[in-house]
């Protein structure tokens, strides 16, 4: 079958869901047998987010392949089954470090080097070779319509569709219907303006996907229609739902997968949506209910830890069990002590994260956890703070540190790998992707995975000092899981302990909720027998 191409755009504001309408349609076509991609194409001038803060950002989402990429890549991950990789992801920065790099090697051959075509047939080819062996490549346009920044990708997609004919590239606009709770009232201004914009550069969307509160009435889609230029038919209700996870659903209820299959002239059976329904079930009617108290550096911006989060939630999937999550800014407890920052949790876990700030308070976090017999996870930089705990506390190495927040310790217990102290080029920089572990068993590690070898992601640039490993190990440290020449310690845990585990990677890219990852599984038990101990308390 020839390759069959939607483009998703948003209008009016951000955050409206195109990530997740993206990734929701996906998971509908994969339903119905059909072989899926999906590619992000976003306007900035960074070459890829690695460099960004968090805040501005949100989550940076890693794939097997190394690359650091847009969180939306993570929901494409968790809602289809293809794995996503470095050719996934675009942004302006590569587009033009692409088409300079090709000027400077002559190959434009003396031409004038202009945004189109030359920015546009480079945007065109990746859409083009990353869809190749897909019946269906889903691309979103990141960011809204009418920004500067994204008028490249605009137009490259309105090229493309003539290019490849309506019956093969279809596109669908997200957009947004407002209640205006004083007036009681749906307004469809912002939807028509918003359209309006996307017409005058050339695109006329064939599906309006309009975020609101509530399902639209005939006489509402009717209206959007007639002003929008498209079949009231066209028109479907993307309401606002509790779980992400019935977003398919919902857009099956709607008609939405059938409208496209019919756009795009494909033939397919019903779509199998058992497993969705089953999450969705699970999600809502849970048999208990857990509190993870969450302590890191970027509480205020629940984005920057999105994978992490939903991995929290499928862990609860896979418990029959609501997971509530309780932030915890670790700055806070540096400043006040523990307090009353970690009452009424049930589990206490530690995310990755860079810079000083705030990690005295992690370190706090981790011996009140240990010594109170709190089940614990720590990836990444949790994993990093175990240690450095257990060297300061148990094995009397005062002032224990990583070599990242002092330089000058007399306990590097935590240090740069040799091959990283010349680095200084900040992106792409660090040990990223999937990397293999072997496990030892009897472990918690193994007791979750129930295999010796795994390959898990990796971003961080800090690794475990070997130099300090007997003195660890000789106070009771377990280091049940390493590379498989024994020189990376990957998992950590410490003996004594319900359920205490860190590890190096980050399961939580991993993780989807058909699939929920094994840690997070095992972790959510532990609180929950952690929780019902209290009950019975």
């Amino acid at each position: 079958m020839k390759t069959k191409f939607i483009f998703v755009t948003g209008g009016v504001l951000s955050s409206l869901g195109k990530g997740l309408a993206a990734a929701s349609i996906s998971a509908l076509l994969e339903c119905r047998g059909l072989n899926v991609t999906n590619q992000k194409l976003d306007p900035y001038i960074n070459v890829d987010p690695g460099t960004m803060s968090p805040f501005q950002h949100g989550e940076v989402f890693v794939t097997d392949d190394g690359a650091e990429t847009d969180l939306d890549l993570g929901h494409y991950e968790r809602f289809c089954s293809t794995c996503m990789g470095r050719k996934n992801n675009l942004t302006t920065g590569q587009v033009y470090y692409s088409v300079i790099t090709k000027e400077r090697h002559g190959d434009y051959l003396g031409k004038t080097v202009q945004v189109i075509p030359h920015i546009t047939n480079e945007i065109k080819d990746y859409i083009r070779n990353t869809a190749t062996d897909f019946d269906v490549s889903i691309v979103e346009i990141g960011g809204t319509v009418g920004d500067i920044e994204s008028l490249p990708f605009l137009e490259a997609i309105r090229q493309f569709r003539n290019e490849v004919g309506k019956q093969n590239a279809i596109f669908i606009h997200l957009t947004w219907v407002p209640l205006i709770r004083t007036a009681g009232e749906v307004k469809t201004k912002p939807t028509q303006h918003s359209v309006k914009a996307l017409r005058e550069i050339g695109i006329q969307p064939d599906i309006l996907l309009c975020r609101t509160e509530n399902f639209l009435s005939k006489e509402i889609k009717s209206k959007i229609a007639l002003f929008c230029n498209v079949d009231v038919a066209d028109v479907f209700t993307a309401r606002d739902v509790s779980c992400i996870y019935e977003v398919p659903l919902a857009f099956h209820r709607e008609g939405l997968d059938s409208k496209i299959v019919d756009l795009l002239n494909i033939w397919t059976g019903q779509p199998k949506l058992e497993a969705w329904e089953y999450v969705v079930n699970r999600f809502h009617n849970p048999a208990d209910e857990v509190c993870i108290g969450i302590v890191g550096k970027y509480v205020n911006l629940a984005d920057s830890y999105k994978s992490l989060n939903e991995a929290l939630v499928h862990g609860g999937i896979a418990n029959n069990c609501r997971v509530k999550l309780k932030f915890i800014d670790s700055e806070k407890i540096e400043e006040t002590g523990i307090g009353n920052h970690l009452d009424g949790i049930d589990a206490m876990l530690i995310p990755g994260g860079f810079g000083t700030r705030g990690i005295e308070g992690m370190i706090l976090a981790v011996q009140y956890a240990r010594e109170n017999k709190i089940p614990f996870l720590g990836i990444c930089l949790g994993m990093q703070m175990i240690v450095v705990e257990w060297a300061r506390n148990v094995c009397g190495l005062t002032h224990a540190n990583s070599s990242e927040f002092d330089p000058e310790t007399s306990y590097p217990v935590i240090d740069l790998l040799p091959d990283q102290r010349n680095v200084t080029d900040k992106g792409a920089s660090m040990r990223l992707g999937a990397w293999p572990c072997v496990i030892e068993e009897p472990s918690f590690a193994f007791s979750a995975y129930g295999q010796r070898e795994i390959s898990e992601r990796h971003r961080h640039r800090y690794e475990f000092n070997n130099d300090f490993k007997k003195t660890l190990m000789d106070r009771g440290m377990r280091i049940t899981g390493a590379s498989p020449d024994g020189s990376l310690a990957e998992i950590v845990e410490i003996p004594d302990h319900p359920w205490f585990l860190g590890c190096q990677f980050h399961p939580e890219f991993k993780s989807r909720p058909i699939h929920p990852h094994p840690l997070f599984s095992r972790f959510i038990e532990a609180a929950l027998v952690n929780a019902k101990k209290d009950i019975r308390a």
